[in-house]
């Protein structure tokens, strides 16, 4: 018999997991259609669609964890179970995560207006410079799911250990090194974060500077130039406090487990952390001209209100 708290956890994970769904969902049918009509995607489409799909993945993975928080926690905290929803969340996690920076940079190099000689040289060379960084972000995935082994190697002997009963000074250091490998294991997503912030930056910097020469000229300041600088900005900066939001709380899940009788902490930071790929996925719809184009038609299509004669969000 499910609890109050149990009850409303399961409420709230399966009311974002649906959200989070027909958010990314709507992401990749939309971006996927046109893919398939016009038989060739932006660049930033692509990594806004591979960020729908991953999100979608993510969201199975953080979904199942809940569900098993409230039916079988003592089955989800086994070594064997908890290691794969481990892997799986590590290796999607941090893929969404370098997908979201690489959007931030392709915006950056697109947007923004250096006369730097390093700066121009990766603006002309921007296609390739993304292509690469998602090659490398598989690559990092790849390497931090790696690491997460010798973190299961010292768990195992933890629990050996533990399981004797008799809390030696051998068990406190392997267990002090369990916790170190823990916390360095959170280090693989600070290059990420350090490389939007750098993209937020250069972009606030290229849009005080264009304002300013805009203003001595006399002209007005709400040129195509200018929309396009704010529009990035909002969608970074959303992004960047967003993915903030979401490894606080999942830091302080993560933390949790080493303290005892914490189910009611963990609910908590588990639903937070879930709003991350639902909430990211109406981000990008809102500051997408082409998505949130085609969701407010949908949306008036389905309350009744679109013109006669005005095509549909998916009419040829």
């Amino acid at each position: 018999m499910l609890g109050f708290a149990e009850g409303v956890f399961l409420v709230l994970s399966v009311t974002e997991f649906i959200l989070g769904l027909l958010g990314n969902g709507f992401i990749g049918f939309v971006n996927g259609s046109s893919w398939f009509k016009n038989k060739r995607i932006s660049l930033s489409d692509f990594i806004i669609t591979i960020l729908a799909l991953s999100g979608i993945v993510l969201l199975w993975i953080l979904f199942t964890d809940g569900l098993l928080i409230v039916s079988s926690s003592n089955v989800r905290d086994s070594g064997i179970v908890m290691q794969i929803i481990d892997i799986f969340w590590a290796f999607t996690n941090h893929l969404n995560i370098w997908f979201a920076t690489c959007l931030s940079v392709l915006y950056c190099l697109k947007i923004a207006s250096f006369s730097h000689s390093t700066f121009l040289w990766l603006k002309w060379r921007v296609s390739k410079v993304v292509v690469w960084m998602l090659l490398g972000a598989l690559l990092l995935s790849c390497g931090c799911t790696i690491s997460l082994f010798n973190e299961f190697k010292i768990y195992s002997a933890l629990r050996g250990l533990d399981g004797t009963g008799n809390v030696t000074e051998r068990f406190r250091k392997k267990r002090n090194e369990y916790y170190l490998m823990h916390v360095l294991g959170t280090l693989w997503n600070l290059p990420p974060l350090l490389v939007s912030l750098a993209s937020y930056l250069l972009l606030l910097l290229s849009l005080g500077r264009h304002t300013r020469q805009m203003q001595q000229n006399g002209t007005s300041v709400r040129d195509p130039s200018t929309e396009a600088h704010k529009r990035a900005i909002k969608i970074i900066l959303s992004l960047f406090f967003l993915f903030l939001f979401y490894f606080l709380f999942f830091s302080l899940a993560s933390a949790s487990y080493f303290l005892p009788n914490t189910k009611g902490a963990i609910m908590i930071c588990e639903i937070i952390v879930m709003f991350y790929p639902a909430g990211r996925s109406f981000i990008l719809i809102l500051g997408n001209k082409k998505l949130k184009q085609t969701f407010v038609e949908m949306l008036q299509c389905q309350s009744g209100h679109l013109k006669p004669g005005s095509k549909g969000p998916f009419s040829p």
